[in-house]
């Protein structure tokens, strides 16, 4: 039979599609608090949902497949994650977890702390161990000078302390 001859509504069923959230092939380490982070995001997930289960209108429907691929995705990073824990890590060189003081050509300081994926925040300085600066200053130690390439060229950045507190 034709699809002329049904009589479904095109728009009922529009934007029902939700894509999976990518999963990053990399190592999932996390810090403490990023595994923290993700349990909290599964929790306030369940809650979400609850609220808007007993509702049956298009846009709840939508609202709850978008929770429910979160929680998909947030219970397969729960899963993968690996805690590195850092409290007897040295201070001699740039790992995972580390807060790092970094000194430009400018005398200008910045500091970073190396996260996992799901727990990088640039507006709390918290950068993913994938970044380009992570992984252009991960295994160096205090003096050291590494190259970063960025789009309008390198910048030499100096390493003047690493602190794992």
């Amino acid at each position: 039979m034709s699809r002329a001859f049904v009589k479904e509504n095109d728009l009922e069923h529009a934007g029902i599609d939700i894509p999976e959230r990518p999963v990053s092939l990399e190592k999932n380490y996390v810090t403490e608090i990023g595994l923290s982070q993700i349990k909290e995001n599964i929790e306030t997930l369940h809650d979400e949902r609850q609220k808007i289960t007993a509702k049956d209108d298009t846009i709840s429907k939508q609202m709850k497949m978008r929770i429910e691929r979160d929680i998909r995705y947030f219970a397969a990073r729960l899963k993968s994650a690996i805690v590195i824990k850092n409290e007897n890590q040295s201070s001699d060189s740039v790992l995972f977890g580390a807060k790092v003081e970094l000194e430009n050509e400018d005398d200008t300081k910045e500091y970073f702390k190396i996260v996992g994926e799901d727990e990088a925040d640039l507006k709390l300085r918290k950068i993913s161990y994938v970044s380009p600066i992570a992984k252009s200053i991960i295994g160096s130690k205090v003096g050291d000078e590494v190259i970063l390439s960025k789009p309008e060229g390198f910048e030499t950045l100096i390493i003047k302390k690493i602190t794992y507190k």
